[in-house]
């Protein structure tokens, strides 16, 4: 690599361009600048922030990320959200019509405490007083230590101006990064972290009611979202909707979470399933897929709500195909952003 710090970036085709750290990935870099290149996960699993090189050099992080298809592959495309230059370059690449709200920064933020919500749930809370703020529903990039590659954690409280982060994160089995964050952290320790990103964060500017849709672990953009609308009056009056699904009962804590909201303008509407029968003996709501629900909730009126939906790819996608598809919501409607 040369030895310099920032490269000059090119899009071929516009007037844009944008200058980019050595230390960024093409598409941190870009956000940074205010340039608005397509993007989702930022961790290369959806494959929306593909581009072509058409001049320079760019160092991969991810040599066969799932983003990219086979017919990518033969086209020789790349993720820039996986691409750190490491020359000027020239990239070929759409732009996108989602502006980012905030530009994302790095910054460093103290470990406080954790707080369990079920078995291999938890809440963890965060302190970063010098830190940018966000909007909620949408997520930081995590470094780890010992963990190869960021890993992405949406936040889970409202925004707050006195720099707290907190994250609903589930302990995956075979997870490097939560084993880090569930048997080894320690109060005081200290993260980087760097964001915010996302485009799925609560707009304000309709009348309409809303639904919030999580599985899993994808409870946490979801949740900051309700706790934003919870202390907003502007909210007081609309329908509001909350489906969460599990494996089993033990896998669901929405009620808690709705009866901790604090001074609470809004009444919300749980609906909680769980998809594994064999965990459904001493269960009596419904046993199926989360999304299985809203039919039976909303009847015909899919049309009336906004949607921020979160959670495994099968789920995001089984939501997004009943409401965009079977129902016709229209897309401005509809905001998720898909993790791998």
């Amino acid at each position: 690599m040369a030895d310099r710090e920032e490269f000059q970036i090119k899009l071929v085709g516009t007037n844009e361009g944008f200058v980019c750290s050595a230390k960024d990935t093409l598409l941190r870099g870009a956000l940074r600048y205010g340039v608005d290149l397509p993007y989702e996960c930022n961790s290369g699993g959806c494959g929306s922030c593909k581009f072509d090189l058409v001049e320079g050099d760019v160092e991969l992080l991810w040599e066969d990320p799932p983003g990219l298809s086979p017919r990518d592959k033969r086209k020789g495309r790349m993720l820039a959200c996986q691409a750190r230059p490491t020359s000027n370059c020239a990239i070929k690449s759409r732009l996108s019509s989602d502006r980012t709200p905030i530009r994302p920064e790095r910054f460093r933020a103290t470990f406080v405490n954790r707080t369990d919500l079920a078995p291999d749930m938890a809440e963890f809370s965060f302190e970063a007083k010098a830190s940018p703020t966000f909007l909620p529903g949408q997520f930081v990039l995590a470094s780890l230590p010992g963990v190869g590659g960021d890993r992405a954690y949406s936040m889970s409280n409202a925004p707050q101006q006195d720099g707290t982060w907190q994250f609903i994160i589930k302990n995956m089995p075979d997870g490097a990064g939560s084993n880090y964050l569930f048997t080894q952290m320690r109060q005081g320790d200290v993260l980087s972290m760097d964001g915010p990103f996302g485009h799925a964060y609560l707009r304000q500017d309709t009348d309409r009611g809303v639904v919030l849709v999580a599985g899993g672990s994808g409870l946490s953009p979801v949740v900051s979202i309700l706790r934003s609308m919870a202390a907003n009056p502007a909210f007081a009056d609309r329908p509001i909707h909350l489906f969460h699904g599990g494996r089993g009962p033990s896998d669901l804590c929405t009620s808690a979470i709705i009866d901790q909201l604090e001074d609470p303008t809004i009444s919300v509407d749980c609906h909680e399933a769980i998809s594994d029968p064999d965990l459904a003996q001493d269960w009596a709501g419904r046993c199926c897929f989360v999304h299985e629900l809203l039919p039976d909730v909303l009847g015909e009126n899919f049309a009336d709500f906004d949607y921020y939906f979160c959670g495994p790819p099968p789920m995001t996608e089984a939501v997004q195909r009943m409401v965009m598809v079977d129902y016709q919501v229209p897309f401005e409607q509809v905001h998720f952003d898909r993790f791998f």
